[in-house]
């Protein structure tokens, strides 16, 4: 597969907390428009690997490079995660993934930053996908439900228009009527275009 048909490249990247290293070498490559996973078991560096890429945690060695749709490479180390947002990469962490003080609209207009003064009509774009948002848009996030919270998140992280979503166990905790609507989601959302790399 050529560079430019991906949208993401991560070689031999190393990272870690303190003196140890949690990545010995890891790479991964997500092809433009696809859904790619990486499944493992707690503990093995699955979200340690989605901080690396967003930014979170810089890596000790390797690359990270993001291809955006004009087909820019873009060098992801270093860069702090709110310009990987503005690059066109978004992330949904595991847990803290909603301010629960702020109301779901507060929650959505945060999400939508990079794009001051379009919020309405990405508001409603987004509630074309999330239609269940509609009705509680004046609600704390801290009064909804693990599922409807996780639907927020992924919406605020989708409201900026990435092009590469990053989801870290989107699944976890949520009642298995609940898990299908969330993956229900999540190949919508990739339908529409947006390539996905998740941990499970």
């Amino acid at each position: 597969m050529s560079q430019a048909e991906l949208v993401l490249s991560v070689s031999d990247v190393k990272a870690g907390y303190g003196d140890e290293n949690v990545l010995h070498g890891v790479s991964i490559e997500v092809p433009r428009g696809e859904v790619v996973a990486v499944i493992g078991p707690n503990g093995s560096g699955k979200s340690t690997l989605l901080k690396t890429i967003y930014g979170l945690l810089r890596p000790r060695g390797g690359a990270v490079v993001f291809r955006d749709t004009a087909d820019a490479r873009h060098d992801l180390v270093g860069q702090p995660p709110y310009a990987i947002t503005r690059l066109g990469v978004n992330f949904v962490p595991q847990l803290a993934n909603v301010f629960a003080d702020l109301s779901v609209r507060e929650n959505l207009e945060v999400g939508a930053f990079v794009h001051r003064g379009r919020f309405q009509d990405q508001l409603a774009k987004i509630l074309e996908v999330f239609p269940a948002l509609q009705t509680r848009l004046s609600r704390r996030a801290a009064t909804l439900s693990g599922g409807q919270r996780q639907m927020l998140g992924i919406a605020r992280a989708l409201i900026s228009e990435p092009q590469l979503l990053v989801l870290d166990e989107p699944s976890a905790g949520l009642a298995p009527q609940v898990v299908d609507e969330v993956f229900s989601t999540i190949k919508e959302i990739n339908a529409r275009g947006v390539s996905i790399l998740m941990v499970e």
